[in-house]
């Protein structure tokens, strides 16, 4: 873990502890994590982590302190007995003073700037809802609340933007409770509601017999799009990705890439599942088998860019002459000499100021068709036509397709 445990002022004379993590770069607009109810433990805490590299100053409240100060609870056994133990002597309205209070020390703090969110899972998710009903927190999240229906009054009281992230097999949740609850907020401005289908409750601890990575994933950008809109910070991705791919292809100079990049990368491109995972194999894969195997030609003809909160879709077309083994793109192929012009698609995602991953999409068998070791004949597949249709939409469609005469003339 990568942060540390203050001090609280809970008032009278008491206090309690907070896990405090802090974003690279030294100050931030502040975050609120909110607890499950098993306390402070791993999954909170990297969490914490994780916003902290998104740019956020994170405090995360040990919210059980009345009851026994520092619990830190796994998901399954005696833990998860002791957790329900917890949750049923849990007092809501001395936990959203205790929050209100840890909301008060986050301004208070030097490294924190602008505004203040609070996202928070199972009991913290219902817990970020009253947070946003009752306190000056400035945008919420909440991740598969728990008994939100026990506290619709409050959904009027809603103050601030916020996203809610529903589970929908959610056994703690049932159907006809999630659209009772899902109705009241429909009537609640800057309230925006998901529904993960046929995931079940924490779908997004990866501890927990639920997890679904792909709903995880989702739900996380979802946040974070909320985040930035609200609180910031807003980090020029555009700029950040022409400095990336400058050094991989104009400069190439590994040792310059990998620092525009969070501390474990990874990079796949999906057609020949090539890339690495982690710094050290990322570096390896760049040093040995990406930035030097690219053709002396290489260069792209840019088609679109779209740019969101932490993400970038660049669509785009690769050309160069096959005047080497290309490792990633075609490997264990002898050079062809021949030249090549692939769509491409690439899904950057940023955490905070560095890249975190890339995924890198294309048409191989358009690849080896234009190399000519693939014969297209037969084959619903295309060579260097795929590319010029891209910039030309006039170009014939549906060439490839037999039936595709059949429908002449046919009422329409």
């Amino acid at each position: 873990m990568n942060g540390e445990y203050i001090d609280i002022d809970a008032g009278n004379g008491q206090t309690f502890y907070a896990y405090l993590a802090r974003p690279r770069q030294g100050s931030g607009p502040g975050l609120i994590l909110l607890q499950e109810i098993f306390g402070i433990n791993a999954y909170m805490m990297d969490m914490a982590d994780r916003f902290a590299e998104e740019g956020y100053v994170v405090l995360v409240p040990d919210l059980f302190w009345r009851m026994k100060p520092g619990v830190n609870l796994g998901y399954t056994g005696e833990d998860f007995a002791t957790a329900l133990r917890y949750n049923n002597e849990f007092d809501v309205d001395l936990a959203m003073r205790d929050i209100s209070s840890t909301i008060k020390s986050l301004r208070s703090l030097e490294q924190h700037v602008g505004k203040v969110g609070a996202v928070g899972y199972c009991l913290g998710g219902k817990l970020a809802m009253l947070a946003a009903a009752r306190t000056d927190v400035d945008c919420a999240v909440s991740y598969y609340g728990v008994g939100l229906d026990a506290y619709l009054d409050d959904a009027s009281s809603i103050r601030c933007p916020m996203v809610f992230h529903f589970a929908g097999e959610d056994a703690l949740c049932p159907e006809a409770t999630r659209e009772t609850i899902q109705s009241a907020l429909s009537k609640v401005p800057g309230v925006e509601q998901y529904v993960y289908s046929g995931c079940d409750h924490a779908f997004a601890t990866p501890q927990r017999e639920h997890f679904d990575k792909p709903a995880a994933m989702m739900a996380y950008s979802r946040t974070i799009a909320l985040l930035r809109k609200v609180l910031g910070p807003i980090y020029d991705l555009n700029s950040l990705w022409e400095l990336h791919c400058y050094h991989e292809f104009d400069s190439r100079d590994v040792d310059a890439i990998l620092p525009t990049m969070v501390a474990a990368p990874y990079v796949n491109h999906v057609p020949t599942m090539t890339g690495g995972v982690g710094y050290k194999d990322l570096k390896r894969f760049y040093k040995y088998h990406f930035v030097h195997a690219n053709p002396a030609d290489t260069h792209f003809i840019p088609v679109s860019r779209t740019i969101g909160a932490d993400r970038i879709v660049d669509e785009f077309i690769f050309c160069a002459t096959h005047d080497r083994e290309i490792d990633w793109m075609l490997p264990g192929l002898a050079p062809t000499g021949k030249y090549i012009e692939i769509p491409m698609l690439a899904v950057i995602c940023f955490r905070g100021d560095k890249l975190y991953n890339e995924h890198i999409y294309w048409d191989q068998a358009s690849v080896l068709v234009q190399i000519g070791v693939l014969d297209p004949t037969g084959l619903p597949v295309a060579g260097i036509q795929t590319a010029k249709k891209m910039i030309d939409e006039t170009l014939p469609s549906n060439a490839l397709m037999r039936n595709w005469e059949s429908s002449a003339g046919k009422p329409i």
